[in-house]
């Protein structure tokens, strides 16, 4: 994956309410699944422009949050959304590698994580994450599933290029009994959280793009991606979906 290709990839996921699915009603019902201090430490991975990290300030009022994210652009997002909302204080962002997190063992009360464990494999990312939690505290995380077990050939193939080590719920379920934490419950975000937040302001966005990009090989390559991966999610949406996992170390 070479610089332009990333410099045109977050050109198109630019200025977006969310880096992908995702709803505040979901985050809302993770949260409430987890019995946490009034002051409680969270840290949310891979934060993105931070719709997430918004919720998790509004329902846990006194909690501390660290967001980290590796590219500045959507910390600065959020830090301009915390102010606005009133979090700022409550609210410290981070520019890491979630491969390389800087935090002592036993930090934090709450790890959060909505699609992003997937960039260090969803297993490894549960085991290495295990270690930054106090004992007794939860992780909140999503992952990207199949809904069924005999998916259409061309969402199949389509994800065989993009996600090749996607499976169903079921076949999670252990990793996170492996990775030593007791799962409480999962459930699967609702069509909307796809295209309220993240699909429908992002094709617009494509749509904004295609004269700046008319001339640039890459450019046209990362839309007609983009547009496949819309495509792909219009056609046969009832057969994969983010499932969101709670789980307690």
């Amino acid at each position: 994956m070479n610089e332009h290709f990333l410099e045109v990839f977050f050109d198109v996921q630019s200025d977006l309410p969310r880096q992908g699915p995702g709803d505040d009603s979901s985050t809302r019902i993770a949260l409430q699944l987890c019995n946490l201090p009034t002051r409680a430490h969270v840290l949310d991975i891979g934060c993105g422009p931070g719709a997430q990290t918004l919720v998790v300030a509004e329902q846990l009022p006194e909690a501390t949050i660290t967001a980290v994210d590796f590219h500045m652009p959507y910390l600065k997002q959020l830090e301009e959304r915390a102010h606005a909302a009133g979090y700022a204080e409550r609210i410290i962002t981070y520019e890491r590698d979630m491969n390389k997190l800087p935090f002592n063992d036993e930090s934090f009360n709450l790890i959060i994580a909505e699609g992003s464990a997937y960039i260090m494999g969803f297993a490894n990312a549960l085991k290495s994450w295990n270690s930054l939690l106090k004992t007794g505290g939860y992780i909140a995380v999503t992952e990207l599933v199949w809904l069924t077990l005999t998916p259409p050939k061309e969402a199949a193939a389509f994800f065989i290029e993009e996600y090749p080590d996607m499976t169903t719920p079921d076949n999670i379920l252990p990793i996170f009994e492996e990775a030593e934490y007791q799962l409480l419950k999962h459930f699967t975000i609702p069509n909307k959280g796809w295209w309220d937040e993240y699909y429908t302001p992002l094709s617009k966005r494509l749509d904004q793009l295609e004269e700046k990009y008319a001339n640039d090989e890459t450019g046209r390559s990362v839309i007609q991606m983009t547009r496949k991966e819309l495509d792909i999610r219009k056609r046969f949406g009832e057969s994969y979906g983010y499932e969101y996992f709670v789980a307690k170390k």
